[in-house]
């Protein structure tokens, strides 16, 4: 934390927590706009005359706009949301977090975003946002970007911003995974690239594949090109899911499961269980990258909350 900050909370830390009351406010608003004032108050556990009184500032400063719906962010008002994230993280020492996890990991770099998903639907949105804000930085024209499916991974698409990207390609890491239409991979495919301009292809086979028909469907012209394209992505975006959740949602029985929770199994990405410690316990054949394609892209963007 700078020295500025150190001073402020010391000598006016009530100007911190407005800060953050402030942001709490314009965060909630990005997350569920249009939004009632009542509603609004009822999410944050404020007194409905303090978030009044504070919409009334921030509309003031041309932040927010306020229709029969609801309040709204303005540009404005994003573009001070997304400014005021890395202010409140560097107040909470989320920063600090930050460094300590790069070094210790060896990433390129670690977002940190504050709360608990588990606890707080935001959580998820704002690590959708986090994850879209940070993409926006990295893609370049002609890129081609992967992504597989997952709530988490419908966050970013969701918060990602309109551009254009009409050289890029988007495709689908796997195949599809669970009955959960709008969180599939290949919904999210087409999402994102109606965002950006960019063209998209689909692998219309499901993630859950034998060995046999894995080798099989390879076969396939249409199916190949897909996968090779694929395996020369430039941007992967993969969700972290828990081990036991994604085993039920790829059919897995409560014995199997049972079985990789007693092998040490936690997490879950793109078809590999991995133990506490990063080591792999079970790997599950599918179309579609794979740990050693994973190895070789140049910017792969994990999501993950708690």
């Amino acid at each position: 934390m700078n020295n500025f900050l150190k001073i402020q909370q010391k000598i006016i830390p009530e100007a911190t927590a407005l800060l953050e009351r402030r942001y709490n406010i314009l965060r909630t608003i990005f997350n569920h706009q249009p939004i009632g004032r009542r509603t609004l108050s009822q999410k944050l556990n404020l007194a409905e005359r303090m978030v009044r009184g504070d919409l009334d500032f921030l509309k003031s400063l041309g932040f927010i706009s306020v229709s029969v719906p609801g309040v709204s962010l303005t540009e404005e008002g994003m573009n001070m949301l997304n400014n005021l994230r890395g202010f409140v993280s560097e107040i909470k020492g989320l920063d600090h977090m930050e460094e300590i996890l790069k070094k210790e990991l060896g990433y390129k770099k670690i977002i940190v975003v504050p709360g608990d998903s588990d606890e707080d639907e935001n959580v998820q949105r704002e690590i959708g946002s986090a994850a879209a804000l940070y993409l926006s930085s990295v893609i370049k024209h002609g890129d081609t970007i992967a992504l597989t499916g997952g709530s988490t991974i419908k966050e970013i698409v969701q918060s990602f911003p309109r551009m254009d990207f009409t050289d890029n390609l988007i495709v689908p890491a796997r195949g599809s995974l669970g009955r959960i239409i709008d969180i599939q991979s290949n919904n999210l495919v087409a999402a994102l690239a109606e965002k950006m301009g960019a063209t998209y292809k689909l692998l219309n086979v499901p993630d859950n594949l034998s060995t046999e028909s894995f080798e099989v469907l390879l076969r396939e012209k249409e199916i190949k090109d897909v996968v090779d394209h694929i395996r020369k992505t430039q941007i992967l975006i993969l969700g972290i899911g828990r081990a036991d959740k994604m085993a039920m949602r790829r059919g897995l029985s409560q014995g199997k499961i049972n079985e990789l929770i007693a092998q040490g199994a936690v997490g879950e990405a793109f078809g590999t269980y991995f133990g506490e410690k990063g080591k792999i316990v079970k790997k599950i054949s599918s179309v579609g990258i794979s740990l050693d394609d994973f190895i070789n892209v140049e910017h792969v963007i994990a999501a993950t909350g708690g």
